[in-house]
């Protein structure tokens, strides 16, 4: 058996890998796939993938390729998931914002610097016109360090994924203000120059596994029960993230990456672009 460390976060993205280790699809080729769940996210993530504590991750698309131009030694393998993530924006339940208005030169949470929730921050003042200088953070770590940091007050927003967070509007911890969409396919998979290297008929079966799962994992009878139980989730709103998430089976496109660049090069998030080649495996 051939170990292979991969990491993820622990949303309902995810399910397809943990359904294909359950059955011993990676087992049966011989591959001993462990997961580990990083609650932190991208940032975390990307730090793991540059010091080799991980071979492969299933990364946000705008994280990793700004860690990547930043001299991280790691390759998108290929997308992950091929639509938008939906970005809640959201405040404190007793919070005095009402309005996205209410949030400019507001100081906004994020799990840590080159993470999804700090990226999103600058997409999302872009789209609002807002002054990217004028823009404050607040290191909280993880989902439950936004949820005091609201609290307290000493961040005023926080940006996270829709569905994973709508328990939390739905017990009123957090009020959702608005939603921002990534402009680009979300998740992604990457993996270290050093196992992309030393690993590559590896690499191919873990591929051919997790695709053959996430090309049939909508038409899995109950699906959308199994997604509501193992995440906490309200039936209904499994069904609506179903209907808006598409799972990809190929490359990310050169013109997506040439448009990520482009769009974090414009928020100076990233001081140079990369040749497709420097980026994708």
């Amino acid at each position: 058996m051939k170990k292979v460390k991969i990491i993820g976060v622990p949303e309902h993205f995810n399910l397809p890998w943990h359904l294909a280790i359950e059955e011993g699809a990676f087992t049966e080729r011989g591959i001993d796939l462990q997961w580990t769940d990083i609650p932190e996210g991208t940032g975390k993530m990307s730090q793991m993938l540059q010091n080799e504590e991980t071979d492969l991750a299933i990364i946000l698309t705008e994280g990793i390729i700004k860690s990547i131009t930043e001299g991280n030694p790691t390759k998108i393998v290929q997308e992950y998931i091929g639509s938008p993530l939906l970005w809640g924006i959201h405040v404190d339940y007793n919070s005095t914002h009402q309005t996205i208005t209410d949030l400019k030169n507001t100081k906004a949470a994020i799990s840590r610097y080159g993470s999804g929730s700090h990226l999103m921050a600058y997409v999302n003042a872009q789209k609002q016109n807002w002054d990217t200088d004028n823009l404050q953070f607040e290191i909280i770590h993880n989902l439950t360090g936004a949820i005091e940091g609201l609290a307290t007050g000493t961040a005023d927003y926080f940006m996270w994924e829709h569905f994973t967070t709508k328990p939390l509007v739905d017990n009123n911890t957090f009020r959702r203000i608005e939603d921002c969409p990534t402009p680009w396919p979300c998740f992604v998979i990457a993996g270290t120059q050093k196992f992309l290297t030393e690993n590559i008929t590896l690499l191919k079966h873990v591929l051919e596994v997790i695709n053959m799962y996430t090309a049939e994992f909508k038409s899995i009878p109950s699906i959308d029960r199994t997604l509501a139980n193992r995440y906490e989730q309200k039936l209904e709103d499994i069904q609506e993230w179903l209907t808006i998430t598409e799972w990809s089976q190929k490359q990310l496109e050169i013109k997506t990456l040439k448009k990520v660049q482009n769009s974090l090069a414009s928020l100076n998030l990233i001081t140079q672009s990369l040749n497709e080649k420097d980026i994708l495996y």
